[in-house]
């Protein structure tokens, strides 16, 4: 299945692109009562949506925000999230969203970096010596609804990036403000309904989401994700598309099997996993539960230099693998030294966009990794004789121990097959004898967390793993280890729990 390199925004040549702020008014026009976004069960057409975008732009021009300026949105997913984007977009600005839950310094750096003209969000996101509005403040009544005049973002959106690094950054999409509303993205139809159960925050849900709304689809907002919730959902508004990430898989796949064999999928034609690396035996049951017919799967990252694509039927006699390069974009694997991997070599994934470097996005705050103008998002992996990618790991988490190269994904993937394991996060820790040693995070189920046996998970992990890859130590914690989005923060945890050197 070939997607353009550019498949989260599927613009087509030969299209023709409209302003992104004036598409709702395009869809309310042709049928004003066709429902927009769903959220805790209220659902808002498009001709209301586009009322409520245009009162609220209104409102943001009042307090100073103009063509060009950059709005930070900190707002967790909810209907205002929508009508605020689309006011943003309304008035020729350009949205950068972040978590509502950041942590006081990091959205400050954050802010630094994106010089918004307003910040939006709860009031922990008040960020001394810059612009704020809380959220829930409604624009005047007297504030009309009626259409403003038509503006194009200079650049559609500026995502945040770099938790996992501890250095934030900015990743600011190339494109202005403009869509052809026939092309739905990622294989969706044009009036599809989506499951939106990720994050706003992070790329592939935005983007995915803001997609269908382009093209005239029904976005079911989750708000926070439950695996019950989520089925329940699918069912009752009959969802044709969703977007998960392997987290949210394996949560759904631990219900038992009376609960998640209740509901009726059929209307689900596609569900699409990304953002982190899905064990095989999870991916398997999936495609035992659903047919490989309706799973896909898609690796890249925001900077959408290159991305592969797999369908279900391909990974079946392709295990493991994320699938070939899409055209748009060139794909090398390179040693240490730069020179190409031969298949079956594990080295760092590079890509090269067909229009060149820098076309698709630019940072600020940070600088990519390249040799000459390929650039690598920090991936390890290798190519079989057939082009087919297979992701080891992030070079960053890769782990060094007594000289070998142990992969924390291959760990907590074994790891997570245990039936009382919700979820793990494997790191290196220094030891004064291996260089690093594995020490495994491990959050149980509640039922047996005052059961909490690490010599029972050796012994669960040694007939899965080569004796060297069985984490030394093991530490069990009550907290949630990944975000709604399944992202980890491994250098914060790392940091946490190594020795100060002084």
């Amino acid at each position: 299945m070939a997607l353009e390199n550019d498949s989260l925004n599927m613009m087509s040549a030969g299209s023709s692109p409209m302003p992104i702020g004036d598409l709702l008014a395009y869809h309310a026009n042709k049928a004003p009562g066709r429902p927009a976004v769903t959220y805790n069960g209220v659902t808002v057409d498009y001709a209301e949506l586009d009322a409520r975008a245009n009162r609220k732009a209104r409102q943001l021009a009042d307090v100073g925000v103009a063509g060009g300026d950059v709005v930070t949105l900190a707002i967790s997913n909810c209907l205002e999230f929508y009508e605020t984007v689309f006011a943003v977009w309304k008035l020729g600005a350009t949205p950068n969203n972040v978590s509502s839950k950041l942590p006081p310094l990091e959205l400050q750096a954050i802010v630094e970096l994106a010089k918004p003209k307003l910040i939006i969000g709860e009031e922990n996101a008040r960020v001394g010596g810059w612009d704020f509005l809380s959220i829930g403040s409604n624009p005047r009544q007297d504030l009309s609804i009626s259409p403003l005049p038509t503006k194009v973002s200079p650049r559609w959106k500026i995502q945040t990036s770099g938790g996992s690094t501890g250095q934030p950054k900015l990743i600011v999409d190339n494109k202005p403000g403009m869509y052809d509303p026939s092309q739905a993205p990622m294989g969706q139809m044009l009036g599809d309904t989506m499951l939106n159960p990720g994050p706003m925050y992070h790329n592939a849900p935005f983007a995915i989401s803001c997609h269908c709304l382009f093209s005239g689809g029904h976005v079911v907002e989750m708000g926070r994700f439950d695996p019950l919730r989520a089925l329940d959902l699918i069912e009752r508004y009959q969802v044709n598309w969703v977007n998960f990430v392997p987290t949210m898989m394996h949560r759904i796949w631990r219900l038992p099997d009376d609960q998640r064999n209740t509901f009726n999928l059929s209307s689900l034609r596609m569900v699409w996993h990304m953002a982190s690396v899905c064990p095989q035996w999870l991916k398997q049951a999936w495609i035992d539960w659903l047919g490989p017919d309706r799973i896909f799967e898609m690796y890249g990252g925001t900077e959408l230099t290159g991305v592969t694509v797999i369908t279900g039927s391909e990974w079946l006699t392709h295990k493991g693998s994320v699938g070939k390069i899409q055209p748009g974009s060139q794909m090398r694997v390179l040693d240490e030294q730069g020179k190409e991997c031969a298949p079956g070599e594990v080295g760092e994934i590079y890509f090269l966009p067909d229009m060149g470097r820098n076309s698709t996005y630019e940072y600020i705050g940070a600088q990519a990794k390249a040799v000459n103008d390929w650039e690598t998002y920090g991936d390890l992996g290798h190519v079989d004789d057939e082009g087919y990618l297979y992701i080891a790991d992030r070079r960053t988490d890769m782990i060094v121990s007594g000289g070998a190269n142990i992969f924390p994904a291959e760990i907590e993937a074994a790891l997570e097959q245990h039936p009382d394991i919700e979820s793990s996060i494997v790191i290196g820790l220094p030891d004064a004898d291996l260089g690093q040693r594995v020490h495994a995070i491990v959050q149980m189920a509640e039922a047996v967390r005052q059961r909490n046996d690490a010599d029972a998970l050796r012994t669960f992990l040694s007939k899965r793993l080569v004796r060297y890859k069985i984490p030394r130590t093991f530490e069990f914690t009550d907290e949630s280890l990944r975000d709604d989005a399944g992202k980890a923060r491994r250098s914060q945890l790392r940091e946490e729990r190594t020795p100060d050197p002084s």
